[in-house]
C-alpha cells in the first residue's frame, strides 16, 4: 500500500501531538514531519516533499495564509488542507484563493481530516460538511471552483488596514491626506468587494492577510 506522506503544521504542541497520534493509526497515512510556525512549514515542505500539508491558520512568524501561498508557489504539486476553528467566509475564501485544496474545522470529527487528506492527495478537493451548506455545490468533490479573489485598490487596502488597527475615519483621513468622505467611500467599496459585514470581519481579514504583523 502506498502511503500518503503528510506534513503536520500546528503551533500548539499538545494539539499537534494529538493529531499526529491519531493520524498514525491510519495505515494509509504516514506523518513524515511536523512544524509549529509558517516559515518552518515552508522550509520543511521543500525539504521533506510531502504529498499533503495539513496547515493551521493562526500561527506565529508566518500565518497560514502566507504559508499556503509560499508553499504553492515553491511546490505547486503539494496539496494543502487548512485546519482551523475559523469558519467565517473571509477565512474560507482567502485560504481557498491561496491554493488550499481542503478546508476542515478543528471542531469537526477527526474522520473529516482523514477524508480531506485522502481526497486532496488523490487530486480532489474537500470542504468540511459544516461549511458545505454555504460553499458547496453538491458535487462528489464536495468543493466548488474557487472564484478569483476580488481586487481592492492600494488605497482601499490602506483604509481597511488602518480601520483594523483601530483608527477612526477622521484619523485615517488625516494620515492619508484625503477627505473624510473619501475614507468612507473607500471603506464601503472595499467591504462590499470582500463581503465584509463589519469591523470584526475587517479585523479578521486583516489578520489573515498579515496586515497586523507589522508595527
Amino acid at each position: 500500500m502506498k502511503k500518503t506522506r503528510v506534513l503536520l503544521v500546528e503551533d500548539h504542541e499538545t494539539v499537534r501531538q494529538g493529531i499526529r497520534a491519531l493520524l498514525e493509526t491510519r495505515p494509509d497515512i504516514d506523518v513524515i514531519g511536523d512544524a509549529w510556525n509558517g516559515r518552518l512549514a515552508v522550509e520543511r515542505t521543500l525539504e521533506l516533499k510531502p504529498d499533503v500539508v495539513v496547515l493551521d491558520v493562526s500561527m506565529p512568524e508566518m500565518n497560514g495564509l502566507a504559508a499556503a501561498r509560499a508553499i504553492k508557489s515553491a511546490a505547486p504539486e503539494v496539496a494543502i488542507v487548512a485546519l482551523t476553528r475559523h469558519g467565517e467566509d473571509a477565512y474560507v475564501k482567502e485560504l481557498l484563493g491561496a491554493g488550499a485544496s481542503g478546508y476542515v474545522l478543528k471542531q469537526s470529527a477527526f474522520d473529516e481530516l482523514v477524508q480531506a487528506i485522502r481526497t486532496t492527495a488523490s487530486g480532489g478537493r474537500y470542504l468540511d460538511p459544516m461549511l458545505e451548506a454555504r460553499h458547496g455545490d453538491g458535487t462528489t468533490s464536495r468543493f466548488p471552483t474557487t472564484p478569483a479573489r476580488p481586487r481592492i485598490s492600494d488605497r482601499e487596502a490602506s483604509v481597511l488596514r488602518m480601520m483594523a488597527l483601530g483608527h477612526s475615519n477622521k484619523e485615517i483621513a488625516t494620515a492619508l491626506d484625503i477627505a473624510l468622505k473619501t475614507v468612507e467611500v473607500h471603506k464601503a467599496n472595499a467591504m462590499r468587494k470582500l463581503n465584509l459585514r463589519g469591523r470584526i470581519d475587517v479585523v479578521r481579514y486583516a489578520a489573515l492577510s498579515g496586515w497586523l504583523q507589522d508595527p
